[in-house]
């Protein structure tokens, strides 16, 4: 039996990798979250609460589970209120890497671990910074800036070395998932954008200042690559950036969109979605006491992803943008993952999942039209 640990078990990435072990017949899952995730109820799985900024309390509930744990997935991450701003601050830098060695060191000594899977993204070529080379790989060297992914890294690397663990870093691009209230999930922010459109009558145009491209991932795949990546030995001590397999322009499907979701499509139009959690708080609690979802408020459901979909909305750019973070995923397929998705079909999967866990209003039936009959 393989006993998996999931740190970050409530956020986009930790909450699709937990769902899919606990349907392995040969996987046992504890969950590490400081809330718990939102799970459909099959899943199988203990839950830990645990602050990861307390190295005592770290010890105290991990040092049990020493003998037991075999793998890791570390997903979890500290972001700062505001979000892009917090990705140039080292204190904080600073403690997203003590929270990986609070989890990591009480495991230290342990017969049973042999692989550790954590999560980097496209900052590590420096896209939030500058244009990058396209498309970005692996085998680059380190962009020359400071981040908490480098910190990580050479830690991962240092204590794997003295234990003897394995370790995977994936890169996954914009990812796409059921998680509400975390930093970096545009799913809940175009369900309850266009849900508001409706509410108050308005069209629902582009909400972005340009078409930009996007590269996605879905939560679901990057859970599939975790599993892959500890039972595939190709897989070991390196790094793979993973996506669906397409280049996908929200821009140009957001008429698609908006009819999945129930609302007329308008013109273009660019949100600040900074202030649009303040300023349709009321609207919001208005749809979630009329459809009797979850009352929790558009700022609890967003978390910091708001400011994160304006970013990839590229609003607060008068300029043109810069090039789409492109990256290449030749290195992750020719080690032997293969699966891949629609990203289109993975926002209508997740917007379809989030209304039917309540935390979206469904999308209005549509109506149907008769068959011509000549």
């Amino acid at each position: 039996m393989k006993h998996l640990l999931v740190v970050g078990a409530s956020g986009v990435i930790g909450s699709a990798v937990v769902e899919h072990a606990s349907r392995l017949p040969d996987w046992q899952v504890l969950a590490l979250s400081r809330r718990p995730p939102d799970l459909e109820p099959e899943a199988r799985y203990r839950r830990l609460a645990v602050d990861l900024t307390h190295p005592a309390r770290c010890e105290e509930a991990l040092r049990p589970l020493r003998a037991r744990v075999t793998h890791v997935v570390y997903a979890a991450v500290s972001e700062a209120s505001g979000l892009v701003a917090g990705w140039r601050d080292t204190e904080l830098m600073r403690r997203n890497l003590q929270m990986l060695q609070n989890v990591l060191r009480p495991l230290a000594g342990s017969p049973s671990l042999r692989q550790v899977v954590l999560m980097q993204g496209t900052k590590a070529y420096g896209a939030h910074l500058h244009p990058i080379l396209l498309p970005a790989m692996e085998d680059a060297p380190r962009d020359p800036h400071e981040n908490f992914y480098w910190l990580q890294e050479d830690f991962l690397r240092q204590i794997s070395a003295q234990e003897g663990w394995s370790w995977t870093v994936l890169r996954p691009q914009i990812v796409l998932g059921g998680a509400c209230g975390v930093a970096m999930n545009p799913i809940p922010v175009i369900g309850a954008y266009a849900a508001i459109c409706r509410e108050e009558g308005s069209a629902c145009g582009f909400p972005g200042a340009h078409v930009a491209i996007w590269e996605a991932v879905d939560a679901r795949l990057v859970a599939q690559a975790c599993i892959w990546a500890f039972e595939q030995p190709h897989a070991r001590n390196e790094i793979f950036n993973i996506t669906n397999g397409d280049v996908w322009v929200p821009g140009h499907q957001w008429a698609a969109i908006c009819g999945i979701l129930g609302v007329p499509v308008g013109p273009p139009a660019p949100v600040d979605f900074s202030r649009f959690a303040l300023e349709k708080s009321q609207v919001w609690d208005r749809i979630a006491r009329r459809n009797g979802l979850r009352r929790i408020g558009l700022a609890e459901l967003f978390g910091e992803s708001h400011h994160y979909f304006n970013l990839l909305m590229c609003n607060g750019q008068p300029a043109a943008p810069w090039p789409p973070a492109l990256v290449s995923t030749i290195k992750i397929r020719q080690a032997g993952f293969a699966p891949c998705l629609s990203t289109f079909e993975s926002l209508r999967y997740w917007l379809g999942r989030l209304a039917r866990r309540g935390s979206l209003p469904a999308a209005p039936p549509q109506p149907t039209h008769p068959e011509h009959v000549a």
